[in-house]
């Protein structure tokens, strides 16, 4: 099993200290991050792309390129690249770069985010929410298959005649996973395409995603693409040596996070109760000691068949110091007893 992390580069208040991040703190900080996650062993980091005063990460591409020459093996992915409200070209163009840099390690993860700043930036209405994303995954799909792009244009896209795009990958083609949070047509679109699937699980049981991994496959099987079917288990979480501490740690800054989303979308403010009952067996909440987090993830694989495990531990602002205290013990602890079950 793969084991990873992503993060969005939280900047704001760190509730517990007071202390102030702003991006250029973050940013210097998350380069350590990634480094450590290196030296530690694990198998991916990814970065998500955002367009609002709580993160500092809006171009994926051009801040993994700062890790990729003081790392040496970790695949460098995007956690997501928001695909509906860019250029495929571009974006396929800035990902082949960050593959040659970092000698073949670069991932991209595309969505259509959680957020929705990206489309009034860009230019971009939200009623075409759906249709831009598909017409724009096509065209990138295209990119990374030829090395020539004949393409005919559609609503969303140009008409390209012939023309090359460049740099190529290291390998033959840059690896494209799909993001999704649980609807049934984006399960089928990511079978059928043969293409990895990013199942994010944020909220509710774990375990009911079980007949959605089970679609994305019975798609991929339907279409010949069974050999390409894989899943990613993409969670919030933190580990510390002791479970209660990892607890302590880990609640203040989700809290401040998933607060404020509440406001802007309807739900009321999460208490440490609710938090808590997430960390057993059937919640969200893959927080705790090497051994509970290790139990969690592999009581859950039988289930929903996955191969990878990427933790957002990085939720808000939390201090860098214990940020990298739960690297390590998540590459040195957590990882090895994973590998070692399958």
């Amino acid at each position: 099993m793969e084991v990873g992390l992503y993060t969005f580069g939280d900047v704001g208040t760190d509730p517990v200290s007071g202390h102030v991040v702003g991006p250029q703190e973050r940013l210097n900080n998350l380069m350590e991050e990634i480094e450590l996650a290196d030296q530690v062993g694990l198998d991916v980091f990814g970065l998500g792309e955002h367009h609002r005063p709580n993160y500092a990460i809006s171009s994926p591409a051009v801040t993994l390129a700062g890790a990729a020459r003081t790392t040496k093996r970790i695949r460098l992915s995007s956690a997501v690249s928001v695909l509906s409200s860019d250029d495929p070209i571009r974006v396929f163009q800035q990902f082949s770069t960050l593959d040659n840099l970092s000698n073949g390690r670069a991932e991209l993860m595309v969505g259509r985010g959680s957020f929705i700043e990206s489309f009034p930036l860009f230019g971009y209405d939200l009623d075409d929410y759906n249709a831009l994303f598909e017409e724009k995954l096509a065209m990138l799909l295209a990119i990374n298959d030829a090395e020539r792009l004949n393409w005919p244009g559609t609503e969303f896209t140009h008409e390209v005649g012939g023309v090359g795009v460049y740099p190529r990958p290291v390998g033959e083609e840059l690896p494209i996973w799909i993001a999704a949070g649980g609807t049934p047509q984006s399960m089928v679109r990511a079978g059928a395409l043969g293409l990895p699937l990013a199942l994010a699980i944020i909220g509710g049981q774990p375990r009911r995603f079980a007949p959605l991994a089970d679609l994305y496959r019975k798609a991929a099987a339907q279409e010949g693409n069974s050999d390409k079917a894989r899943v990613s288990l993409n969670v919030h979480g933190f580990v510390a040596e002791d479970g209660k501490a990892a607890a302590d740690l880990f609640f203040p800054a989700q809290k401040a996070v998933m607060d404020q989303i509440g406001r802007e979308r309807g739900w009321g403010p999460q208490s440490r109760v609710q938090f808590d009952a997430g960390m057993g067996p059937e919640g969200a909440m893959f927080v705790g000691s090497p051994a509970q987090v290790v139990d969690k993830i592999l009581g859950l694989k039988e289930d929903l068949g996955f191969d990878r495990v990427c933790i957002q531990m990085a939720i808000g602002v939390i201090d860098h110091k214990e940020m990298l205290k739960a690297i390590e013990v998540l590459g040195t602890k957590v990882a090895p007893e994973l590998r070692k079950a399958g």
